[in-house]
């Protein structure tokens, strides 16, 4: 089995306890309302690019697929059993890609975890600010960016290699036959929506370059929350 392969079970494995842990504790409904909240305000916040037919699919992809209130327990379980047959099909740059979306689902929902504990009242764009600067995650919020740049990479190169579009399309029937349609489902909806980009950095520059000027006010004290917020009303 690859290194790669490893480091994606051992995500699946901690999400997988994370999600446990936060229904025993009775917050995983909590976290699945922040995460729908948090989707909206995304779409908000970038509104103007989430409009252009060219983003759409990769802007729904991110927030259906990747962070939001979905229950992925089915698809991950599914990946945990085949990932090492992946590893074998799969080109190396579209098992980093894989790599990265389960990092990035894994450190997310640990931040929105997080983040509930902190939430004091109901959710809107004062509290949640409020609770994000009191969580204070600035390094685990730079690598959640860092890694959504690093994903949004690897899959402008996985549209480019020869022969990956058509491995994906053969492997469509297999995967409903084997019981992974969900998982194939995932592959084939990242593939196409960043497929109709063009060129990767005219999305997610100007996603990211926002996103972590929204962090940086959020987290210096100098900024008053009550009448600057960088967060939209949802």
């Amino acid at each position: 089995m690859s290194s790669i392969a490893d480091i994606i079970i051992a995500d699946l494995r901690r999400i997988q306890a994370q999600r446990e842990l936060a229904e025993k504790m009775g917050t995983l409904e909590p976290v699945k309302r922040l995460q729908e909240w948090q989707c909206a305000r995304l779409l908000v916040t970038h509104d103007t690019l989430a409009k252009e037919s060219r983003y759409q699919a990769a802007m729904q992809f991110f927030v259906d697929e990747l962070y939001g209130p979905k229950d992925f327990s089915q698809r991950d379980a599914d990946l945990a059993r085949v990932v090492p047959k992946l590893a074998a099909v799969l080109p190396e740059k579209a098992m980093l890609a894989l790599k990265d979306a389960v990092a990035v689902n894994t450190l997310s929902f640990d931040l929105d975890l997080d983040l509930i504990n902190h939430l004091d009242g109901p959710l809107n764009a004062f509290n949640y600010a409020t609770a994000y600067r009191k969580s204070n995650r600035l390094d685990d919020r730079k690598r959640q960016i860092d890694i959504i740049y690093h994903l949004g990479e690897q899959l402008a190169d996985v549209v480019h290699i020869r022969g990956v579009s058509m491995i994906i399309k053969l492997a469509r029937k297999p995967a409903q036959l084997a019981g992974l349609l969900s998982l194939h489902e995932f592959l084939e909806q990242g593939f196409q929506s960043f497929k109709k980009i063009g060129d990767v950095h005219d999305f997610i520059n100007p996603v990211l370059s926002k996103e972590r000027e929204i962090m940086h006010a959020l987290l210096d004290e100098s900024v008053c929350l009550a009448t600057n917020n960088p967060i939209p009303e949802v």
